[in-house]
């Protein structure tokens, strides 16, 4: 109580000033009172250095406490991002040596700020030194002497940021400190990074979620005899893959970063995290990143150590680097700096997931004595928040104070990466990468093409033909060798093979190119090549490959000889395809190119009858791909508003259109999430709020209470949930355990940040999908809806009993973390594929392994030995296992050649000589499993990353229709839609929901139901 009425008193006296200008200069002294408490709060000493185990008053600067009336790390009490940006602006108002501005909103409309801290000579001139840092970020035209003049002018930039990930809270209580503490303390080193460094801090990343995390922590400790709320949703959308959104850029925190960055070219971009005990200084185990700049992988071990040797001289133990994160994956917030020349940098340090004080009990892992972590954590330790606080804010003061006093060399270092970065393309290459103007997909080519210019990257389009003779010939895209493959093995089957010669590359007009030679090309290059990450390496720590042209289906070349950069090209700004109609008459046919933006047009013009072809047609000498969009006698004036809003194109027609069609559906869709994790299914909504296509999301326990879903939806969508196999199954029907009260989630005075539009609540969120919720589902298909469940949700409907002749199950020695892998169209009737060529990209990662077919080994099961590379197909005799059998006094006999079937064939193959029990188990062929993409065979799998044992899932379904009753259940092995980048896998989503109801389209067995 005494403490609030102090911190009261205090506002009070430093909201009675309203100007910087005082009667009387400012004083400083030491604020005992938040002094005592820092040491209270601090459990050991060796958890503190000299820079932060006190804090000086100042007359004329409010200190935290002043309004926040808590110290910072303070135990049992967390603040709300209003509170916090208050105080920084509260600093900016009382402190000329703040400045404080927004960067844009959350999505549920929290702010997020930048705060600038330094002297008030600096400030002045702030937008001076904003312009040398875009200056040296791009210094074509910039002569060494023009260069050395701006760097020996300039001031580095180092900026901090806090809290991506909710559930970690210290940086943003810390960052508040370390503001005031930057700008009102006057010793030589704190002086020394004010006058020869700007600081930026954003002290909340992920506003959204910080709210709710302080609702969960202060409504615990209000109800401690409750059990702890989960952390539901982090942000809006998805939880911990916040931080792996740099490729996509599909988040609101995600763009205003990345404009923030671009707006200042900040020297050094510092993420704040909390896991590993006691403070992990990031470089990583590597491999790292192949595309950066060696230059930037010395300044993480350069700053790193400098921080980890400071920390250590003063007795701080347990601060360490090296064995956590690789430093491969370009997906991560920092990446933002190190993709763009700047030095992108972490710490992870302990946290309690609060402010709570706790005895720690650690992992023998946790406090081994290694070589790069000599003076390792103690195996037990009680940890308080000021701890974390103080590891924190002391190891960051010595990496912006090392700034500071080098600030010339790593001004300079900026300078000649992005120097190194225009060279690229006459160095180590390529040239240039090329999006051919003939790309069937010219909208999806413009969605990627804008993200490249979001992301700071030129885009140019060539005014010319460009051809490229055969001696210096391109390197052709993913797409490309596949074609070349395709056509060597035909030519092979017709004859002798023969050299092939090689052919000059043709590039048409109105094609873009991004150069090699601009100051980003090393984020271009990495995005766009494919990536090898050796088996051999330490275990990834997140995805280990990304090629978005492959992932996204959107051609691209990458392009070697040089003359490309001579050629007559314009510099693009956004770039934005040209929709509407062509021709007359009152017929109205789309191509379907698997253009997302279709979806967005099918329910955009919802009342609008549509049908689709179920086979490829031509209409006035234009060739059609099956799952065409047939319009008859609709408003043109409405269809053309339509196509031009969206880029697509139309083609009207009076022909008469000889193709079977069947209606177009606008399914009623919903899209399911647990109360336990809901990472996953943010993508998918993400993807779908994107794209303006509708649907309810729904809960697992929602399910579980209600009996007719089919009355409210066609379509149910299952995105990964948790585990696969048994323990994952049991985990989604069992839920959160029904003990005690029942658990509502929803807003109230204690908790007001639970729910937000486009979230759900519910008066209890335990027990799970539970069995009745399993029997709800099965009912919603067999009365004619579709189940479409993904990844680890696959086993639901298969272990659930909905599905025949599928297995689905995890892989037993496959390591896939996170690749790009080929699959082949298997039904190229199915309207799962409409629109899609032979061949397609996907990612893929960990599993499951889905097989079709039936055990038809005889009675008692089994499938027999292996006779796969672990073992032959040969019985134990004479020879090797190369070698035939021979039964000894009788003349030999040859064996039968085995029948070569294709995978296809292999999996709904029925002997002739199955006895009749057997063969009553088989279901009706229209019930039967129909494989439709397929992953391709184990030497053509891997496009990108790392697979090992990938004779797993070679020649495997990929994606797998089965009716059941009057529905479908249609299966993914693969992840369709995926941290923003999977675009070129989305239609396989879109395709099963519009044609949910006519899913039997093309099967060679179709019977009425």
């Amino acid at each position: 109580m005494m403490r609030s009425l102090l911190g009261v008193f205090l506002s009070l006296c430093f909201l009675a000033s309203t100007t910087f200008a005082q009667s009387n200069p400012c004083s400083l002294s030491n604020h005992t009172e938040y002094t005592n408490k820092i040491k209270e709060f601090t459990t050991e000493s060796f958890f503190s250095t000299e820079l932060v185990d006190h804090l000086p008053f100042s007359s004329c600067v409010p200190a935290p406490d002043a309004s926040l009336h808590h110290i910072v790390g303070a135990p049992d009490v967390l603040d709300y991002t209003k509170n916090i940006n208050a105080y920084f602006r509260l600093l900016a108002n009382k402190s000329p040596r703040v400045k404080v501005w927004s960067i844009g909103t959350s999505e549920e409309g929290r702010e997020m700020l930048v705060a600038a801290v330094s002297d008030e000579a600096n400030l002045a001139r702030l937008d001076r030194y904003k312009e040398i840092t875009a200056r040296l970020a791009d210094p074509r035209g910039l002569s060494e002497a023009e260069a050395q003049k701006l760097i020996a002018e300039g001031k580095p930039i180092y900026w901090a940021d806090g809290s991506i990930h909710s559930p970690e809270t210290g940086s943003p209580e810390m960052l508040m400190e370390l503001a005031y503490r930057l700008a009102v303390e006057d010793t030589p080193f704190i002086q020394e990074i004010r006058r020869d460094a700007i600081v930026l801090i954003t002290p909340i990343v992920e506003t959204d979620g910080h709210d709710r995390m302080v609702d969960i922590y202060m409504q615990h400790k209000k109800h401690p005899d409750q059990p702890p709320y989960p952390l539901i949703w982090w942000g809006h959308y998805v939880s911990h893959d916040n931080n792996r959104d740099n490729l996509g850029v599909s988040l609101a925190l995600s763009r205003n970063m990345l404009k923030t960055y671009l707006d200042w070219h900040p020297t050094v971009m510092h993420d704040l995290h909390e896991s590993v005990p006691y403070l992990y200084i990031m470089t990583g185990t590597g491999p790292y990143n192949a595309w950066l700049d060696p230059i930037v992988i010395s300044e993480w071990q350069e700053m790193a150590y400098h921080e980890i040797e400071e920390m250590t001289k003063r007795g701080v133990i347990g601060v360490w680097t090296h064995g956590f994160y690789d430093g491969w994956a370009p997906n991560y917030l920092l990446s933002i700096a190190n993709n763009h020349n700047s030095i992108g940098r972490f710490y992870e340090t302990f946290g309690n997931g609060g402010a709570d004080t706790r005895v720690r009990t650690l992992r023998p892992t946790d406090t081994s004595r290694e070589w790069y972590r000599p003076n390792p954590p103690l195996p037990k330790v009680k940890w308080s928040a000021r701890d974390n606080i103080n590891m924190q804010e002391s190891a960051i003061l010595f990496g912006m104070n090392n700034l500071a006093s080098n600030g010339q060399k790593f001004l300079n270092n900026f300078y000649l990466k992005s120097k190194r970065s225009i060279a690229k393309a006459r160095t180590e290459g390529p040239a240039a990468w090329v999006f051919p103007a003939d790309d069937p997909r010219p909208t999806e080519q413009a969605s990627f093409l804008n993200l490249l210019e979001l992301q700071g990257v030129e885009v140019h389009r060539l005014e010319k033909e460009l051809r490229i003779p055969a001696a210096q010939t391109s390197q052709e895209s993913a797409g490309d060798k596949d074609k070349e493959k395709s056509a060597e093995k035909s030519d092979a089957a017709a004859k002798p093979k023969e050299e092939k010669k090689p052919t000059e590359t043709v590039i048409p007009v109105g094609s873009y190119v991004v150069r090699m030679d601009q100051p980003y090309s090393r984020l271009a290059d990495m995005t766009l090549d494919t990536q090898y990450y050796s088996p051999r390496d330490p275990r990834s720590y997140d995805d280990t490959g990304w090629t978005l042209g492959a992932l996204r289906n959107v051609k691209t070349t990458r392009v070697t000889d040089l003359s490309i950069l001579n050629a007559a090209m314009q510099k693009m700004g956004r770039v934005d395809p040209p929709g509407g109609i062509d021709g007359q008459g009152k017929t109205f046919v789309i191509q379907h190119n698997t253009e997302n933006i279709l979806a967005s047009l099918r329910f955009r013009l919802a009342s609008v009858a549509m049908d689709a072809a179920e086979d490829s047609f031509e209409a006035d000498g234009i060739k059609f791909k099956a799952g065409s969009l047939i319009i008859r006698n609709a408003d043109r004036s409405q269809l053309e508003e339509a196509a031009k809003d969206l880029g697509i194109k139309l083609h009207s027609t009076n022909a008469t259109l000889s193709v079977k069609t069947h209606p177009l559906a606008t399914p009623r869709i919903a899209l399911v999430h647990n109360w336990q994790n809901t990472q996953n299914d943010g993508w998918f909504r993400i993807s779908m709020d994107e794209l303006k296509v509708p649907y309810t999301y729904a809960a697992d326990t929602w399910l579980r209470e209600t009996t007719n879903l089919r009355e409210k939806f066609d379509v149910i969508i299952l995105p990964p949930m948790g585990g696969g196999g048994p323990a994952g199954l049991s985990a989604v029907l069992r839920g959160l355990p029904i003990r005690g009260d029942p658990h509502p989630w929803k807003n109230s005075a204690e908790t007001p940040n639970f729910v937000a539009p486009g979230l759900d609540s519910t008066d209890d969120i335990r027990g799970g999908l539970g069995y009745q919720g399993l029997a709800n589902l099965e009912r919603f298909v067999r009365e004619g809806g579709l189940l479409i469940a993904v990844q680890t949700s696959a086993s639901i409907p298969v272990a659930g009993g909905m599905t025949e002749m599928v297995n689905v199950s995890d892989a037993r020695a496959m390591q896939a973390p996170g690749s790009v892998v080929l699959s082949t169209i298997d039904d190229k009737k199915s309207p799962i594929i409409y629109g899609y060529d032979d061949k397609l990209y996907v990612y893929f990662r960990a599993g499951p392994v889905i097989t079709v077919g039936g055990n038809f080994s005889g009675p008692g099961g089994g499938s027999g030995p292996d006779e796969g590379a672990a073992g032959s197909g040969r019985s134990s005799g004479r020879g090797t296992a190369a070698d035939p059998d021979v039964i000894q006094a009788r003349s030999y006999e040859p064996p039968e050649k085995p029948v070569k079937r294709t995978p296809h064939e292999q999996e709904l193959y029925v002997p002739e000589d199955l006895p009749d029990f057997a063969r009553f188990a088989i279901p009706p062929k229209d019930q039967q499993p129909r494989v439709v993409l397929r992953f391709a065979a184990e030497k053509d799998l891997l496009l990108s990353g790392m697979i090992t044992g990938g004779n797993e899932i070679a020649e495997k379904p990929a994606v797998v229709d089965v009716p059941h009753g009057k529905g479908h259940v249609v299966l993914f092995a693969n992840n369709p839609m995926w941290r923003g980048e999977t675009m070129g896998s989305y239609f396989l989503v879109f395709n099963a929901m519009l044609n949910f109801d006519h899913l039997d389209a093309g099967s060679a067995v179709i019977t009425s139901k």
